[in-house]
């Protein structure tokens, strides 16, 4: 265990485990940085900012990084490289602290006026999304909610196909209409569905086709609109889905679906098998939205709400 130990060993252990390659390229990099350097200077401060943009935190986070560790090193006159590891790990909890993301220890559902709180997911294909929908209505069973999905991603027969398989593995109910439905019509059955079965929660997953985002823009609102003739202020978190494995690839994403939605929460998946993890910390800064959960393996329990000072500590373990 690190300095933080808000998760259980299990949970600290996969997300360890999760982060290896991303933790192996980052501290190896950065170890080889200040090879015969004993005080951090404008040479180690060079090869740090390499290092940060090519684990993909991003080019502006990576100047906001440095800058304030600059203003560190200005202040204190001389800072050791062996402190460049403590600075640089205090220096991106900041960071994520300032944009909003929150210390999850375990799934919650904020506190709403009218039930169920209403989940719509939202990412291209092949990121993971139905995927995530299948593990977050596993954990909110399993925390003792009751969960009903719908299948609004009509535009392909393989989404409502495998929103059905995950509906069965979970064992919750699903709405859904088949394809070339009306994904309107779905969300507003699901949400309708929800309420009358006095669900806790209700998840929606919607298309992502970004090659016309007049149209994505234009059916987003429609869904939206028609779930909150059912509920007031529904859908009250719309989960953004990003592979974490394209890089900033995943940032183009989310600021394309910025365009098109109002996004409220981030879902990074499949960060256990690429080493650009960093890209968690850039995507967050730059969109100003909160990462809110992780994907750091293939197990039905290996979708983890995102705690920063875990993540952190994970990745300078």
């Amino acid at each position: 265990m690190g300095i933080f130990s808000f998760f259980s060993k299990d949970k600290k252990q996969s997300l360890d485990k999760g982060l290896e390659k991303t933790k192996q390229s980052f501290l190896s990099k950065l170890t080889r940085s200040v090879v015969g350097k004993s005080a951090i200077d404008d040479e180690v401060l060079d090869e740090l900012e390499e290092i940060l943009i090519t684990s993909d935190v991003g080019v502006e986070t990576t100047l906001k990084i440095i800058k304030r560790i600059e203003q560190r090193v200005a202040k204190d006159k001389y800072v050791s490289t062996s402190e460049l590891n403590a600075i640089l790990k205090d220096e991106i909890v900041r960071l994520l602290a300032e944009n909003n993301s929150t210390d999850y220890t375990e799934i919650t559902i904020p506190k709403i006026d009218e039930s169920p709180y209403v989940i719509m997911v939202v990412g291209v294909n092949g990121v993971g999304k139905t995927t995530t929908i299948g593990k977050l209505a596993n954990q909110f069973k399993k925390s003792g909610k009751k969960v009903v999905l719908g299948a609004a991603d009509t535009f392909r027969a393989a989404a409502v196909e495998q929103l059905i398989i995950w509906s069965k593995r979970v064992d919750v109910p699903i709405v859904q209409q088949g394809m070339g439905a009306d994904p309107a019509s779905v969300a507003f059955d699901t949400v309708q569905s929800g309420k009358s079965q006095g669900a806790d929660v209700v998840i929606v997953d919607t298309a992502g086709r970004l090659h016309n985002k007049i149209n994505l823009m234009n059916e987003l609102t429609k869904i939206k609109k028609v779930m909150s003739k059912v509920i007031p202020g529904a859908p009250h978190e719309i989960l953004l889905v990003l592979d974490g494995s394209t890089g900033q690839n995943a940032y183009e994403q989310a600021k394309q679906f910025s365009l098109a939605t109002e996004i409220n929460a981030l879902a990074v998946t499949k960060l256990d098998g690429t080493a650009k993890g960093g890209v968690v910390i850039g995507i967050s800064d730059q969109m100003k939205i909160p990462v809110k959960y992780i994907g750091v393996g293939e197990g039905i329990d290996d979708l983890q709400v995102f705690n920063k000072n875990e993540f952190v500590d994970s990745l300078f373990n």
